[in-house]
């Protein structure tokens, strides 16, 4: 059966992307992931059995991750996979859906613009875009209408976005090129210094979503961890203590930690005080790595929440935020948009 349209929220993330269908809630999570044949440029896996091949494909094959650091690296790529996930997640429809789209706070407009023409050619009828701290804040279930502050911070695959939102809108953000995807070099880095062993992709970000932590467990917990021995190039296993991982993630997540602090400092002191009461909010996939919250309560005073399922977060707001356009449009821009913004 055909239906007649399906709105869509998308979060076009780096490590994944989630679709949230109006009326359904989120139907889609698959990583950002494709395999294409080089000789014949045909996709050959998308999504999850892409991300499945990565480090273990043949010469003519290569997987492809087609977003960095939050943005576009390789358009005509994202716009097929987009293509492929709108229609996965929506079948077949008599009208063209409309789509919101989340991007990172600190994005250019040219990368803004790339974002909607993607979204556009691969079916969109209509794309709006809306930044990432707003459609965090909507999904964690902030009224952010209210004129009281807000602090978000989304930590998701290829940017930390930290926000201070009071009437609908952004009053203080910074964005940083450092999250999930780095913690995962910051562990590949130090098991090679530390082993000298050599682990792919995949296998430090198991290490970070098993044993991963940013605050001292009150029991020391271990993962074994197979690679490639840099002195005699054989396989070589060995035990990673979560100790280890507090050790490889203290630069990234030292980083993090200090954006918090630089957007607190700027923050004017109504809004510190409305967030020294209410508390930050945590969101994004880097929310649930283990004493996050407690490692920016201890430095900055102030108690951390992590929100109900804060990997889908983005997506549930950017899907909610259909119903929120008026509320929006000084941080939504709409292709081709020539009207004035609705009072």
């Amino acid at each position: 059966m055909c239906a007649l349209r399906a709105d869509l929220g998308v979060d076009l993330g780096t490590a994944s992307v989630l679709v949230y269908v109006k009326g359904k809630g989120v139907v889609l999570k698959e990583p950002s992931v494709v395999a294409i044949d080089q000789n014949t440029d045909k996709f050959l896996a998308v999504g999850e059995e892409a991300r499945r091949m990565l480090g273990r494909t043949p010469g003519n094959i290569v997987a492809i991750r087609p977003m960095k650091d939050g943005v576009i690296s390789d358009y005509d790529i994202t716009e097929r996979m987009l293509k492929y996930f709108i229609k996965k997640a929506i079948g077949r429809t008599l009208f063209k859906p409309r789509v919101i789209v989340c991007v990172p706070s600190g994005i250019t407009e040219v990368e803004r613009r790339a974002v909607i023409e993607a979204s556009n050619q691969a079916g969109a009828i209509k794309t709006y875009l809306i930044e990432e701290p707003i459609a965090a804040a909507i999904g964690s279930g902030i009224d952010i209408t209210e004129p009281s502050g807000n602090m978000i911070v989304d930590i998701g695959g290829g940017t930390t976005d930290v926000a201070v939102i009071s009437l609908g809108g952004i009053v203080v953000s910074r964005s940083i090129k450092i999250a999930g995807d780095e913690c995962d070099e910051a562990i590949s880095r130090y098991i090679r210094k530390k082993y000298n062993m050599m682990i792919g992709e995949r296998s430090a970000e198991e290490l970070k979503l098993s044993i991963g932590s940013a605050y001292k467990r009150e029991e020391e917990e271990y993962k074994e961890v197979r690679g490639r021995n840099l002195l005699t190039g054989l396989p070589l296993t060995v035990n990673v203590s979560s100790t280890d991982m507090i050790e490889a993630l203290k630069d990234p997540i030292q980083e993090i930690v200090e954006t918090v602090h630089a957007v607190l400092e700027r923050t004017p002191p109504e809004l510190a005080a409305d967030i020294s009461n209410k508390g930050i909010i945590l969101t994004g996939g880097g929310a649930l790595l283990y004493g996050l919250d407690k490692l920016i309560t201890e430095k900055t005073g102030i108690p951390v929440k992590i929100a109900n399922e804060p990997i889908s977060c983005v997506a549930r707001g950017t899907g909610k935020a259909l119903d929120w356009i008026h509320v929006f449009d000084n941080n939504i821009i709409e292709r081709g948009a020539n009207k004035k913004p609705r009072a």
